[in-house]
């Protein structure tokens, strides 16, 4: 599972405004190459609970960074979250082949137009890969955050997914200016919901609006067939947690992808 990963700068001139050579530098300061490993999550149709593709997680050996929000956080501070990212991605994308791939992109990647650097691999892989946007974190640039994502799309078969619509720093209007092809709700909206009670009826109406705007929806941090009957119920396209099965290498599930 676990991939070496040098951390050194591409031989590609810099694509944004930070030094590719400073954040290897910044990156080997904060972690060594073999702290890091990823482990995927399947993402399953909601009705038939086939596999639909593969959620990439990050985990790090290091006490302090267990929590890959943190690990990204610290990264951001020290200018080496675009790095860090593409590390992710060179451990993740080969271990998923032959599977439709989401990876989560830190908004200081979209910033930095680490994502559109040439030699990325998510560009080599065999099939969709989904961008995973946090909505738990702002975007500072809205205009160069679309501008690259659009980029990326325009390479290969990427989409785009606005992640965690419910928490932190939500905003409806991002789903039409990102024009996200994936919506994933966060889990708090669904864990709150029962048949029939007003927190069903918001989960409802959001996937409603989410598919007015060609949006599949994702239920994230299934864990009970109650919530599973929640998701269906409210006509999500997509299902995800620790009721299918939890994070692991190889990937879970395989015998389901269809």
């Amino acid at each position: 599972m676990r991939r070496s990963n040098s951390f050194e700068a591409s031989p590609f001139p810099p694509v944004g405004a930070v030094d590719p050579k400073s954040s290897a530098v910044a990156l080997r300061q904060l972690i060594r190459a073999d702290d890091l490993s990823v482990v995927f999550q399947p993402i399953l149709r909601t009705e038939t609970l086939d596999v639909f593709a593969y959620e990439a997680l990050v985990r790090c050996s290091v006490e302090e960074f267990r929590d890959p929000m943190r690990l990204f956080e610290r990264a951001r501070d020290d200018g080496c979250a675009g790095r860090l990212g593409r590390a992710v991605r060179d451990i993740a994308v080969p271990l998923c082949a032959g599977a439709p791939l989401f990876v989560n992109v830190h908004p200081e990647e979209l910033h930095q137009r680490w994502v559109v650097r040439p030699d990325d691999p998510l560009f080599a892989h065999d099939r969709t890969v989904y961008l995973e946007v946090t909505e738990a974190v702002p975007l500072r640039d809205l205009d160069l955050c679309r501008t690259v994502l659009d980029e990326a799309r325009a390479r290969a078969d990427v989409r785009v997914v606005i992640d965690d619509l419910g928490a932190g720093y939500s905003n409806l209007k991002h789903i039409v200016d990102l024009r996200p092809a994936v919506v994933k709700l966060d889990r708090a909206l669904v864990a709150q919901a029962r048949h029939g009670s007003r927190s069903e009826q918001l989960v409802a109406s959001l996937v409603r609006l989410c598919h007015d705007l060609d949006a599949r929806v994702v239920v994230e941090g299934i864990e009970t067939e109650d919530e599973l009957a929640v998701a269906r119920h409210a006509g999500a396209d997509l299902v995800q947690g620790f009721l299918f099965a939890r994070p692991a290498f190889p990937l879970p599930l395989r015998d389901r992808l269809r």
